[in-house]
């Protein structure tokens, strides 16, 4: 758990698995991420590597792409230990929780700014 925990506390690598976790099972290619996030080639690959390390991302083959899924499952189980004792066993709040909304800084693509336009 610490290694996931380690990996999402980088701001990259955290786009990029909630990218991927908004992609579903179906997954993103690679170039898609970088697109998406504004993030060079090498770069993506390093956090990509990062994230599969710790359990949190699998890459699969397709033609000669690679699609990156998140690992659905890991993600559960992280909520899951982090929740684990929560308000000591006790009933505490909603049963969903909305998650906050956090102002971020997008990085922009060249053709998105086109778009914007």
């Amino acid at each position: 758990m610490v290694d996931a925990l380690a990996a999402l506390a980088q701001p990259s690598r955290l786009a990029i698995y909630r990218a991927l976790v908004q992609a579903g099972p179906d997954g993103l290619p690679a170039g898609a991420i970088a697109a998406a996030l504004g993030l060079p080639p090498a770069t993506l690959s390093f956090h990509l590597t990062q994230l599969a390390h710790a359990g949190l991302v699998q890459g699969r083959p397709q033609g000669r792409f690679v699609i990156y899924t998140a690992d659905f499952a890991a993600m559960n189980d992280l909520i899951g230990y982090l929740t684990e004792n929560c308000c000591g066993g006790a009933e505490c709040g909603p049963a969903v929780a909305q998650p906050a909304r956090i102002e971020r800084k997008r990085h922009e693509t060249p053709a998105r700014a086109r778009r914007r336009q």
